[in-house]
């Protein structure tokens, strides 16, 4: 028996999320059936966290034990071979016993992306397209305070957690970074672990600073008080990316 970890891809337009669900259209579900296919049996995956209906990855990683005797190389290519063309395995490496998935993770890092605008058809599946350009220097005076070691409350949904405990509601931001370069605006965050819709609920209060209906002082007091409000929109899941796990 080896445990092997796994990076993938995936397009999670036509998705129900990572997670398995009923219907088999969970990207784990799909995964996990090419892997039923190659090694002969069931195979239960564990990753880094889920994704919602919608949401890409361009770096996930999963783990599985499985018994295997031609190398990662070939578990690679047998793997691809046939699999859903939305989803990518990038690389597949056997990993230590004690490696998890999601409980050895140190970080993660999500892209946003934003159009500002009426986007082309090949861009408008994985973005948010705002009508009205934005106050990039408002945008970015928003995201100052957040940064940082803080009780994300009220950036979160209180019905669960992506990682962890969802009793515990503080993370540490390391990094939330807005560049802008024409109609397009990336949104970068960076942290120890994240809320449920944290990033899409941080991204939604600084769209909504941009436009001018939250100010730096609002999300300062947000922050402060830990309460839910519906000035704060949860961004649409097409545009967020998961685009890497940190490890040790």
């Amino acid at each position: 028996m080896m445990r092997w970890k796994c990076t993938c891809a995936y397009d999670g337009t036509g998705f129900s999320g990572w997670q398995s669900q009923p219907g088999g259209r969970g990207v784990q579900d799909v995964i996990e059936a090419r892997l039923a296919a190659v090694l002969g049996g069931p195979v239960r995956i564990h990753a880094s966290g889920r994704t919602d209906a919608g949401v890409h990855a361009a770096g996930q990683v999963f783990h599985f034990d499985a018994p295997w005797r031609h190398g990662p190389v070939k578990l690679a290519a047998a793997m691809r071979h046939k699999l859903d063309r939305a989803i990518q395995i990038i690389s597949v490496k056997p990993a230590a016993a004690d490696f998890h998935a999601r409980f050895s993770v140190k970080g993660k890092v999500y892209v946003y992306h934003i159009f500002q605008g009426d986007a082309d058809p090949f861009t408008r599946p994985r973005c948010w397209e705002i009508p009205r350009r934005l106050d990039i220097r408002a945008v970015r005076a928003a995201a100052a305070p957040l940064r940082g070691r803080h009780d994300f409350k009220a950036f979160s949904a209180l019905n669960g957690a992506e990682d962890g405990d969802a009793a515990d509601t503080v993370r540490d931001l390391r990094r939330l970074e807005v560049t802008a370069r024409g109609r397009r605006i990336r949104i970068v965050a960076e942290a120890n672990g994240f809320l449920y819709k944290m990033v899409r609920r941080l991204v939604g209060a600084l769209v909504a600073a941009g436009e001018g209906r939250l100010s730096t002082r609002d999300i300062e007091s947000l922050l402060a008080s830990g309460a839910r409000t519906a000035r704060v929109e949860t961004a649409p899941p097409q545009g967020l990316f998961l685009q890497r796990v940190l490890y040790r």
